[in-house]
């Protein structure tokens, strides 16, 4: 009896196709133009499937409130604390009409503009707050882990101090110290950027200096130090480039957090004043007596604002930090005679 030789694995299965068609496509990637490998676009042409859609529902919605927010004064058919024109009152708690799309507050406001209006605010405060943590959390991250000794014992003792604090306690504390729990529009903004950003500054923190403490160890560091490399250059050129994979993540989380904070704040009564600038938290505890009787224009709209705002930021985030992860990247099926051409 004649015994067949085995076969040995991965081979007459296609593996090797697949690795090549990858191969090719990667090369391709290197080989594009500028704009196609900036960090969103680069993730759709790699995306398939429901990663795809994922992203794309998650870009139009981040885009939606960016456009908003930057054309408020066009799409918005009153001013965000105008309780009537020309002299006339639009009256309180009016349902959705021809003249007022979403209906009008108890106040006499107009949901629709005040609702186009917060996008501004949310914005803002995401902005501010975000842009703060990052950059001080990197900096942080990257001197600790490469200096090490008693300042990283010190700061990462700091920043476990700072875990102890909640997050919306905190943006209370904040707007109380800053603002005296009401405040004018900017007021209430940095209030709840700054809260936000010495929260948010020890993820960064932490994840920056974890990567620069592994990193700080590997051939190529070492061989930067033999030939003389600045200490300077070599935090900066290789150490924080390869260190930052997984802050696009963290970046829209916290975006998304931002936004929740913010209405938080204005929800407890501890916000922006109506009448400096239009916030969706306030509008929400304004419209809870409104629930009750029926009313329910006054309420719904803004709190859809608040939840399309956050889908949109956590889903490019989640489908960024997919893509980047090869074990979690959805791969592009290929026919058999696409493999057959990139092996040939």
């Amino acid at each position: 009896m004649t015994l067949s030789n085995p076969v040995p694995p991965g081979e007459g299965d296609g593996t090797d196709a697949d690795l090549a068609v990858e191969s090719a496509t990667v090369a391709a990637t290197a080989r594009s133009p500028w704009y196609f490998r900036l960090p969103v676009v680069s993730h759709l042409r790699r995306s398939v499937g429901l990663q795809r859609g994922m992203l794309i529902t998650g870009v139009v919605l981040v885009v939606g409130l960016l456009l908003t927010a930057l054309f408020a004064p066009l799409l918005a058919p009153y001013g965000f604390a105008a309780t009537g024109v020309d002299g006339v009152k639009f009256g309180g708690q009016q349902p959705p009409s021809a003249e007022h799309l979403l209906g009008t507050t108890v106040t006499g406001f107009d949901v629709l503009s005040r609702v186009i209006w917060g996008t501004r605010t949310a914005v803002a405060v995401m902005v501010c707050a975000v842009i703060a943590s990052l950059f001080l959390g990197v900096a942080l991250g990257l001197l600790s882990g490469y200096v090490g000794g008693w300042l990283d014992r010190v700061l990462v003792m700091l920043a476990d101090a700072i875990y102890a604090f909640p997050s919306l306690l905190l943006a209370i504390v904040m707007s109380i110290v800053i603002s005296g729990g009401q405040s004018g529009a900017w007021g209430g903004i940095m209030a709840a950027a700054i809260s936000i950003t010495v929260v948010f500054v020890p993820q960064y923190f932490r994840v920056i200096r974890a990567e620069v403490v592994r990193l700080k160890a590997e051939p190529f560091v070492e061989a930067a130090k033999v030939i003389g490399t600045g200490h300077r250059r070599i935090m900066g050129t290789h150490l924080l480039r390869n260190s930052t994979r997984t802050l696009p993540l963290i970046f829209t989380l916290n975006s998304s957090e931002a936004i929740l904070t913010l209405a938080a704040l204005g929800f407890l009564g501890f916000g922006i004043e109506p009448t400096s600038a239009s916030e969706w938290g306030y509008d929400l505890n304004r419209a809870m007596s409104d629930a009750t009787s029926g009313i329910w224009w006054t309420g719904l709209f803004p709190g859809l604002a608040i939840v399309a705002a956050v889908l949109g930021v956590t889903l490019v985030g989640e489908s960024i930090n997919d893509l980047n992860d090869p074990r979690l990247r959805t791969r592009r099926k290929r026919s058999r005679a696409q493999r057959k051409k990139v092996t040939a």
